[in-house]
């Protein structure tokens, strides 16, 4: 991490990853880019449904390869590159067959390091095997859920799962929440950790690198109207005047549990996560 120097009030206290350090290469392989219309928080109706989305930096789209379905054939990391459109690095890797695809790379994985995919590999970092070959205490990531549908857990910057059991054809892995769930043992993961674990340090320094990243403002529910919040109204600071906290709309939230009662994984979840006190 770097600490910049407090020239302007942006930059008092902020920090940045040294990227130049860590990248190999400054733009992406054009033949797995593509240009890409973004959400921005709307649905197909145009009606905002998650909010605080929209503007931001254009983004040109990497085609990541979250299958690997190039089963026992050697690749060769050739560079590593920086996605906006995630916080892990990439990297274009060259398959001995002369494919070329873009990964997420693991922590660690220098330039001309290689890497395989099959049932029968070592375990080593960045290796992909199933769940039931790899030992436990191992970390893991880039975790399929169900067989050959592609990596779909475990895929931000620093992240990892850990194997804490195999057994009755099912995998428990430690997720980087703290819940314990099961997993098909059939089911493919990468050996390591997501790339960039930085990534969660920076200190963005001021309110523009947020616009930047695509993310808009959020106006406290005190400081609005009685009729937009059920915080509103009142004058100078008031407290809530809820017995429970609300959102906007007025439903509960701040304890009340969300999950789906009848969630088709609820069965496969060992340990629900801990909650953490806010400090």
């Amino acid at each position: 991490m770097k600490k910049l120097k407090p020239t302007t009030p942006g930059q008092r206290g902020r920090t940045v990853i040294e990227y130049r350090k860590k990248l190999t290469a400054t733009k992406p392989h054009k033949a797995l880019t593509k240009g890409r219309k973004r959400g921005v928080g709307r649905n197909n109706a145009g009606r905002i449904t998650t909010r605080h989305k929209g503007g931001g930096n254009k983004r040109l789209y990497r085609d990541i390869d979250f299958k690997y379905n190039k089963i026992d054939i050697p690749a060769k990391l050739t560079t590593i590159e920086y996605d906006p459109n995630r916080n892990a690095f990439i990297g274009l890797v060259v398959y001995k067959d002369g494919e070329k695809r873009y990964i997420v790379v693991p922590k660690e994985m220098k330039v001309g390091d290689t890497f395989i995919v099959g049932e029968k590999v070592s375990i080593e970092r960045g290796n992909r095997t199933i769940l039931k070959r790899i030992p436990v205490g191992t970390f893991v990531y880039n975790v399929e859920i169900k067989p050959g549908s592609g990596a779909k857990m475990v895929r931000g910057a620093g992240t990892y799962a850990q194997v804490v059991a195999n057994a009755d054809g099912y995998t428990s892995l430690k997720m980087p929440s703290s819940e314990v769930r099961k997993v098909l043992d059939t089911c493919y993961a990468s050996i390591g950790e997501a790339s960039n674990e930085e990534y969660k340090l920076a200190n963005w320094g001021k309110a523009g690198k947020s616009r930047w990243k695509g993310i808009r403002p959020t106006v406290r529910g005190s400081a609005q109207n009685p009729v937009d919040h059920p915080y509103g109204g009142g004058e100078g600071a008031q407290g809530r005047g809820t017995r429970r906290p609300k959102t906007k709309w007025g439903k509960v939230t701040g304890g009340r549990k969300t999950r789906t009662p009848k969630k088709y994984s609820n069965s496969l979840v060992v340990n629900r996560r801990i909650k953490k006190k806010r400090k």
